[in-house]
């Protein structure tokens, strides 16, 4: 579970979907999907996703020329989920590290999207919500991953930033294919994430 949790007790919610959460108004997040309300706040996630995990996928160090001379930040990506059909995605710089990962899951919180899942192997009728529903394709800059129904049992057959993505965000078996440079890290991962948004659509990808 992540350690970055507001203090739900003290928030002072500054949106009117923020304090519709905090009086119990609003006491799923579906909700808020249903009605199709933009985040503004990550105590919102805090208060109706209370057991997210997070990992961290790429730490890089940004230099900027000021009048003062070179500053160096570092840049963090991290992806967050609840490894039952909820993902996202943030990234975040400042001068020390701990702060920019506190920073990064706080955005990530604001880009948490919900997972269609199902059974979607024509080697499979299961019809548990292990897979991806039907063949997506996600892109992110030069990298283009497609993710296909796999059966049960099959696991993740992807690479390990893709394998993280779809794990957290409770996919447990698909079969993937990959083009461009997927050591790209983060646009690999955002590349997976871009592909589960389109679970959502049910328009099926040829």
């Amino acid at each position: 579970m992540s350690r970055y949790v507001t203090n739900i007790e003290e928030w002072v919610p500054r949106t009117t979907l923020g304090r519709l959460v905090k009086e119990g108004k609003i006491v799923s997040i579906y909700q808020i999907y249903a009605l199709n309300l933009p985040i503004m706040e990550p105590e919102i996630i805090d208060a109706l996703i209370p057991d997210l995990k997070h990992e961290i996928i790429d730490i890089s160090i940004v230099q900027k020329q000021t009048d003062a001379g070179e500053m160096s930040r570092f840049k963090v990506a991290v992806v967050i989920g609840n490894e039952d059909g909820l993902i996202g995605i943030g990234t975040a710089k400042a001068k020390q590290l701990r702060f920019a990962i506190n920073k990064a899951i706080e955005n990530a919180k604001l880009h948490v999207i919900p997972v269609k899942r199902g059974c979607g192997s024509w080697e499979c009728s299961c019809n548990r919500p292990h897979s991806v529903p039907f063949k997506v394709v996600g892109k992110s800059g030069s990298v283009e991953i497609t993710l296909i129904p796999a059966p049960r049992g099959v696991g993740l057959v992807a690479g390990d930033t893709a394998k993280m993505v779809l794990r957290l965000a409770g996919i447990q078996d698909v079969w993937t294919r990959t083009r461009g440079e997927t050591r790209t890290t983060l646009n690999f991962a955002k590349a997976t994430y871009n592909a589960l948004k389109k679970t959502l659509k049910r328009r099926t990808v040829g």
